[in-house]
This record gives C-alpha cells, structure tokens and sequence, in this order.
C-alpha cells in the first residue's frame, strides 16, 4: 500500500515536468535559417523574419551554415541556388542526413529547372520542401510563407477596445520600425508605434482604440509614448546603438505636455544624446506654422525637433514659404507606391522631395514595400525610407535581437577579414 503514493507522486513529477517541457517548447521562439551568398538578401529577410518575431542565423556560405546544423534545428530554411547549385545541394543533403523536421524554402534568380532539380533532391531525402521562391520577391511574400507556417507573431486580432480601458489595464505597449538612410543603407533611427495587448483578442492595432478616444486619453498616450519610446532608446544606446527615435503626438496634445521635463529626465542617461523626433500630422500643423516655429524653438536646446508626418497633400499651401519649421518631411504614403513604376506618382514624389530638400529638410518615404519603389526614392534623392521592405515594426525585445545579431554578424565579418570597423556597432547595415 505504500508503494502506491510513492509511484502516484512519481508519475505527477514526470507528468508535470513533461507539461513545463511542452511549454518551454511552445514559448520557444521559432528560428530561421538564411543562407545566401547577397548580404543585401539576408539582411532583408532578417528584418522581415524578426518582425514576426522569428530569430535568424544568417549564412554567406554552405559551410557554415553546414556545421551550424549540428548546433541546433530550425523551423524554417531559406535556402539560396547561386550559379554554382552544388552547395545548395550538399547543404539539402546535409539537412536529409540529419534528419531535419523543419521546412526548407529555395530561392535563386535562376530558372525554374535548376530550382526544381533541388527541390526533388530534397523530396528524396524526405524534406519538408516548399513550392520554390523565385527572385526578386516582395515582404509579402514572405509573410504569407510565415502565416501559411503559422510561424512568428499571430495575425492582428480585429477587435476594438476604448482607450481609456487599455491604457488602466497596462495593455498598451510600443512597438519600434527601422528607419533607414537609403543611400548608405544604415540603420539611423526607429519609430514607435503604439499596440494593445489583449488578453482575449490579442495584438490590436492603433484603428481599434484610438477612434473615439478622449482628448485626456490622448494625453495620457502621448506622455506613455514618449517614456517608452526613450526607455527604449536607452536600451538601443546600450547596446551600442546610437538611434534617434521617432513618436506621433498630436498637436492638441503636444501643446499640454510637459516635452521638456519628460527628455530632461533621460537625456543624463545617455552617453550620447541621440536626440528626438516628434512627428505631428500635416493636416493638424500647415495651418498654424506659427505654433510649429515656436514649438521647435522651445525644444531646440534639447535637440528635439517636429518632422511632418504624411506629407505632401497640402503641398501647395506650402510651395510658397521661404522656409519650414521641420527637421523631417516624411513623404504621404500616396505618393511613395509605386514611385518606381508610376508615371504619375514618380515626378510627385521627386517634386515632394526637391520641396523638403529646399527647405533643409531631410526627406522620409513611408510606406516602401517594393524594391523598384526603394531604388526609384534613392536615384530622386530621397534620404530616409521606412517601410515593410526595411523591416515592419516589432516589439522592443525583437528590436534588440535584431540588433545584437548585427553586432555579431559584424563581428564575425571582422573576424573573417581582420579589418576591425574603429567606428563600431553603431554603424548597423539595414
């Protein structure tokens, strides 16, 4: 009879350390493999996979990423055919012999041929091999491979919460998207987005919460906004990374909150002030300039400064002015689509810059989604572009392992070449 218990309690402890195992296994964050010989590809993917929240290990060569297979397993490979497709081969056969349970996704500028020969050398070492991927390929793309997986973040939930209530409930968190210098393809600033975490419906976008949104809310968003948004570029200066961030602050709110106080409490925290851009929409702002050069005046001891936000439809309010109050013209999204390929949006966009550009502005495309698009706004001039093509917005902690995987992936290019960059981590390529 005593034996009983004992063994009860035996198979409880088993059963329960098999149950913290399965949790431990579902809370494990996905992992991706990228192998490709184009930086310029691994990094693209790297953005868009980390803001799904997936990690990446980026691979130049089959070698590498060859005996990082005994390490551990992916969940999902992306997998290059070069001109040379005897690499990519060895690295299928590599990931057959291995046994290895996850998906492998082929991509090459090649012909379909070459790309379904590998394919169906993977298929006889019983790989999970997905319909191939042919370049160039947009971020949706990718994304529908992830959702189609049911890998990384889950879709945005639909539903609606007022404001007042996510903001009580501590809901609200603030997720950060690149901003990248398109002619040196640096990593120069981010900007924060706000989110609502529900516990029921999950990740909720601006759309659901802000509309109906009391003026005191909006307030109270704002000041949030601007806490989180420095905390967390503290955390990125920590790291090495020196970034200005951006925040969206109405003007009705912006004129009632103590700015100054709320950066005078972070700028001593910061080995190097990086600044701040306070984004303000230009519906709100063109007609009433004068608020603007007295706002920018009063934050320019504290290198914070105003930039539009979805510029350009009131463009010829503004063709006429000597000079802006804004550090930043960020581009309407309007005219950014399609700038590559449109006959109209192309001579909009470049007029739209020339304007930012004369008045001392630096010029932000929001919006880039499409390669064409990015190289169009490089050849006109533009000097920053935002967009799912550069990296999606993503959560603080994904942020960051974006970052550390920089800083050691160029550490391992340093490695390799023996030429230390003296200027360090915080010239991070997009």
């Amino acid at each position: 009879m005593s034996a009983r218990p004992a063994q009860a309690k035996s198979v409880a402890t088993s059963a329960t350390k098999r149950d913290a195992e399965e949790r431990r296994d579902e809370e494990r964050t996905p992992l991706c493999f990228v192998a490709d010989v184009d930086g310029s590809i691994r990094h693209f993917l790297s953005l868009v996979l980390h803001g799904s929240g997936i990690d990446t290990e980026e691979f130049a060569d089959g070698a590498t990423f060859r005996a990082a297979l005994a390490r551990r397993a992916p969940d999902l490979v992306f997998l290059n055919i070069s001109l040379e497709s005897t690499e990519a081969i060895e690295c299928v056969v590599a990931l057959g012999r291995h046994g290895y349970p996850g998906y492998v996704q082929l991509m090459s500028g090649r012909g379909s041929a070459v790309l379904e020969h590998v394919k169906s050398i993977g298929e006889q070492h019983r790989l999970k091999m997905l319909p191939v991927l042919k370049k160039p390929f947009e971020t949706g793309t990718i994304l529908k491979i992830l959702q189609d997986l049911r890998l990384g973040h889950p879709p945005t939930a639909a539903g609606r919460v007022a404001l007042d209530e996510a903001l009580s409930n501590g809901w609200i968190e603030f997720w950060y998207q690149p901003k990248i210098d398109l002619r040196k393809k640096q990593l120069v600033g981010v900007e924060a987005f706000a989110r609502a975490r529900h516990p029921q419906d999950g990740i909720l976008m601006p759309g659901a919460f802000l509309p109906g949104a009391t003026e005191a809310d909006l307030i109270a968003l704002s000041e949030l906004a601007l806490a989180h948004t420095l905390k967390a570029a503290l955390n990125f200066a920590k790291l090495g990374v020196n970034l200005r961030p951006a925040v969206n602050v109405p003007v009705n709110a912006l004129i009632k909150i103590a700015v100054a106080d709320i950066v005078q409490t972070y700028i001593p925290q910061f080995e190097k002030w990086p600044g701040l851009i306070i984004d303000v929409t230009e519906e709100q702002i063109v007609t009433d300039l004068a608020l603007a050069a007295g706002l920018t005046k009063s934050l320019q001891h504290l290198d914070v400064k105003l930039a539009i936000d979805d510029f350009g439809r009131g463009y010829s309010s503004l063709v006429r002015l000597k000079e802006l109050p804004f550090a930043e013209l960020k581009l309407d999204r309007a005219f950014v689509t399609d700038c590559g390929t449109d006959k109209v949006n192309a001579p909009l966009c470049k007029t739209v810059i020339d304007l930012a550009h004369n008045f001392g502005s630096r010029a932000v495309a929001i919006g880039i989604e499409k390669a064409s698009d990015a190289l169009a706004l490089v050849s006109m001039g533009c000097d920053y572009g935002q967009g799912f093509l550069l990296g999606q917005p993503m959560p603080e902690e994904r942020f960051i392992s974006l970052l550390r995987q920089r800083a050691a992936s160029q550490g391992r290019q340093i490695s390799a070449t023996r030429a230390p960059d003296p200027r360090g981590a915080a010239r991070q390529t997009a």
